[in-house]
């Protein structure tokens, strides 16, 4: 082919003309087989026109031992495309009857069918621009005309790149209607190529913001193998993936290659979960696309397409597609147009071969004279009446890229005024060169029924589309709907709007659903899935302490130390605060227990007082009896600086009061042991013991006691005294308002001073236990201690393991339940004698001189 081509274009021919140009015209031979226009007119200046009329290029397998075959276009013809030509010829037929634009001047034009090939565009091409086209004037004798001013075309991006190359080499100025390929505005590679279409840049941006609009985060992609449809879907997807868009397959197909090929995409899309397709296609490609699914139909997909087939009326017999959205050249009107194509005559239509291939296909009849491939069909007689025909061609409703053609041949007009007319006059006699026409393009800016053509620096006009649906009508035919627009030139973010509904592939408003997962709602965080694409994930709950307050979040927020998430994790509230209150349950049944402890004490102290006469009282030192009592009231109220909120002063007093009060206590216990040891040592003949301790150093040793405990405290309250304290790392769900230890050295040096008191009262009162007396209160202090020391024993553990408010309690119930074991041990037995047994509180009684009875 290229071998083929390459002869073409570089050597000489020799060929006739064809007698289906007429009866009357004469023979012209030049070396060659050069390709003949499709449609042609001369003129004082002509512009060329590309058009994909056909979509196949005839092939030969090259022998190199005969002569190639000239290039034929072959197929089925494309009736939407010969109405774009014909756009062109109107065009020039207006310009040519302007008495304001290039008045006096006559525009000729030709037209060729390049059959989306790119061995016969490179050939039309050369032709266009060497000028070695065969033409005939009025008297019927062959003339060369000139090479074209510029060219209107290619259809196709792939070919439209091919023809700028070649013509940006001599400076002539090509005008696309339909090129949208984004890599055309490069003019570097393209320097005279414009375009009334917008590039492909801005559609990919559209079609990625519309998708995002719906929520569809999880497409199928399927493409042109071309240069339109790579260049166009690869920055779709570039869109796409800043928009958060995942594409499970990006399939290409190009109509030339196998049909193991598009049967191998059709298989892809029928497999695939999503829901939404997204096709950035040629029509021919896309036509044979559907097809090929029509065969065994998928489930029901919503079609996403670009301009290039998303408007093609030869479309709308694919059931697939109902329902279809996508951008397009916003729709215009021509007037005249529609009867510039309607009027023609067989006659007209015979001057032509492509125009009389367009009859006889459109009306099943032959308008040849002579035998040949059309002798199977009836001859034609005459009646036939276009408007009366229905398809793309007569289809003058949506004129969108056929007045692309338009504005581009004004365009043209416009620059060609520029160089050769002055105010209304205009002087056909300068010669005009293509890179002219080029510059003065670059200036245009007109308005022309209502559209205004101008380009930017690239060569591209402003974007602007129209969003269509094809919607099903009452009659069950399917047409083009208008419900949105897209406008480049807005700020960003207002490009795109809505102005009716869309009806989508299953008859209803509601847009369909296109995701790989769902979203995570407010609580949850997205975790993708290993070897997936990141739309593609699960949902995980928020851990403890964090929260997502969107929906679709990558990660949590951890709430702030003092805030804790409710049980949806979407909001941080703050965390409860805890510790033992009074108006709880426990902290009340608590103070009750202190208060009744302390009463009970206040009790004894009033009976002892009553009675403070009578031996019992004043056995074992009454004045030691009368500070236990006091220092047993005050454990029992000191447990109450325990309950409520903690604070500054309440956290210094709770632990130095229990210290000190405790220490008093025992200090009374240990002096009372000391004193009965005493008093039975004293017994002794010889002794003289009680001098030594009397009453006096008995108030000394215990004052002396405890003032070693208040030293301590003061050493702890100095250097690191107890403070208030948030509790934030037992519980994760609240705070735990408690009271720090500041020195923990001098805590446990509190504590410890009273356990070793209360030790050496255990060992001293262990000792006296089997004195002889009916009444040894040494057996009693013995088990109050044991009962005191078996309290603070597993005080220890329990404290340190006892959660939260409880660490309090634990405290609590250990002053408590001590101070109720030395009043029951100490206390009870003596207040039971004095009220219950008052025949035994005499002296002969408790020197067991009188037998005991049992009680």
């Amino acid at each position: 082919m290229h071998v083929s081509l390459l002869l073409t274009v570089t050597l000489m021919f020799i060929t006739r003309v064809s007698p289906e140009f007429g009866d009357n015209l004469g023979t012209c031979i030049l070396q060659g087989d050069p390709q003949l226009p499709a449609l042609f007119k001369d003129g004082d200046f002509v512009v060329g026109g590309a058009f994909t009329i056909h979509y196949y290029l005839r092939t030969e397998k090259h022998t190199y031992t005969r002569r190639p075959q000239p290039l034929v276009c072959s197929g089925s013809m494309d009736f939407r495309e010969l109405r774009f030509a014909r756009a062109l010829q109107y065009a020039i037929q207006e310009i040519n009857n302007s008495s304001d634009l290039l008045p006096g001047i006559t525009l000729g034009y030709h037209i060729y069918d390049s059959c989306a090939s790119v061995p016969m565009v490179m050939k039309v091409a050369v032709q266009l621009t060497n000028g070695l086209d065969l033409l005939f004037n009025d008297t019927g004798s062959c003339v060369k005309s000139a090479a074209v001013i510029a060219l209107v075309g290619e259809s196709g991006s792939t070919a439209a790149i091919s023809t700028s190359r070649l013509f940006g080499r001599f400076g002539i100025p090509q005008v696309s209607h339909y090129a949208t390929c984004a890599c055309l505005s490069d003019k570097r590679q393209h320097p005279t190529f414009f375009r009334t279409i917008p590039s492909d840049h801005h559609q990919a941006a559209a079609l990625a913001q519309m998708v995002k609009r719906f929520g569809w985060t999880w497409i199928g992609a399927v493409r042109s193998d071309s240069d339109y449809g790579n260049n166009g879907m690869a920055s779709f997807l570039k869109a796409a993936e800043q928009e958060g868009i995942c594409v499970e397959y990006s399939e290409a197909y190009y109509r030339t290659q196998p049909r193991s090929k598009l049967k191998r995409v059709a298989d892809v899309i029928r497999r695939s979960t999503v829901h939404v397709i997204v096709a950035f296609m040629a029509a021919g490609d896309m036509r044979f696309l559907l097809e090929e699914l029509s065969q065994q139909p998928p489930p029901p997909l919503q079609w996403i397409g670009s301009e290039a087939w998303v408007t093609d009326p030869q479309m709308l017999r694919f059931n697939l597609c109902i329902g279809a959205v996508g951008f397009a050249i916003p729709r215009s009107v021509i007037p005249g147009f529609r009867n510039f194509l309607l009027d023609m005559s067989p006659e007209q239509a015979l001057n032509f071969p492509l125009l009389t291939e367009f009859w006889e296909s459109s009306f099943s009849c032959s308008l040849k004279r002579q035998t040949g491939s059309s002798a199977d069909m009836p001859a034609c007689d005459g009646r036939e009446n276009l408007r009366a025909l229905q398809n793309p061609y007569t289809d003058t409703s949506q004129l969108r890229i056929t007045n692309m053609v338009y504005k581009a041949t004004y365009a043209i007009a416009h620059a060609l005024h520029g160089i050769i007319c002055n105010k209304k006059q205009c002087d056909k006699n300068i010669k005009v060169e293509p890179w002219q026409v080029f510059y003065q393009l670059k200036q245009v800016n007109f308005i022309k029924n209502n559209y205004s053509v101008s380009f930017d620096t690239n060569g591209d006009p402003v974007a602007t589309y129209e969003l269509v649906n094809w919607q099903l009508q009452g009659d069950g035919s399917v047409d083009f709907v208008t419900v949105g627009q897209y406008d480049a030139s807005k700020p960003k973010g207002q490009e795109f709007s809505l102005s009716k509904s869309i009806i989508w592939y299953d008859g209803s408003e509601k847009v369909p659903v296109s995701v790989c997962s769902e979203s995570c709602p407010p609580g949850t965080r997205k975790a993708v899935r290993k070897g997936r694409p990141i739309c593609c994930y699960d949902c995980i709950n928020c851990a403890d302490g964090e929260i997502s307050n969107e929906t679709d979040s990558l990660d949590c927020l951890r709430c702030l130390p003092q805030y804790w998430p409710n049980n949806e994790k979407d909001k941080c509230f703050p965390k409860p605060v805890e510790f033992l209150s009074w108006d709880e349950i426990l902290g009340t049944m608590l103070a009750a227990f202190s208060i009744a402890g302390s009463l009970a004490a206040f009790s004894i102290t009033l009976v002892f007082y009553k009675n403070r006469a009578s031996p019992i009282v004043r056995a074992n030192n009454s004045e030691l009896s009368f500070m236990l009592l006091f220092s047993l009231t005050l454990c029992f109220l000191c447990s109450l600086t325990f309950i409520g909120r903690p604070t500054e002063w309440s956290c210094m007093l709770r632990h130095t009061a229990f210290g000190i009060t405790f220490v008093l206590c025992i200090s009374c216990v240990l002096g009372k042991t000391i004193v009965v040891l005493m008093a039975f040592k004293a017994t002794i003949p010889g002794s003289n013991v009680m001098k030594c301790f009397g009453p006096l150093q008995q108030r000394f040793s215990v004052f002396g006691f405890t003032l070693i405990q208040i030293l301590i405290c003061v050493l702890w309250l100095t250097i690191s005294p107890p403070v208030p304290y948030n509790n934030m790392q037992h519980y994760k769900e609240k705070i735990i308002l408690e009271c720090s230890l500041g020195s923990a050295i001098g805590f446990w040096a509190v504590l410890g001073y009273i356990g070793l008191l209360a030790f050496l009262c255990f060992v001293l009162a262990f000792l006296a236990r089997k004195l002889p007396d009916n009444f040894n209160e040494a057996k009693f202090i013995t088990f109050s201690m044991l009962i005191f020391c078996a309290v603070w024993i597993t005080f220890v553990p329990a404290y340190v393991s006892s959660p939260g408010k409880f660490t309090v309690a634990v405290e609590i119930f250990a002053i408590l339940a001590s101070s109720f074991g030395l009043i029951l041990c100490i206390f009870a037995p003596k207040c039971f004698i004095i009220v219950f047994r008052p025949e035994q509180n005499t002296k002969k009684h408790l020197m067991g001189k009188i037998p005991t009875k049992a009680l």
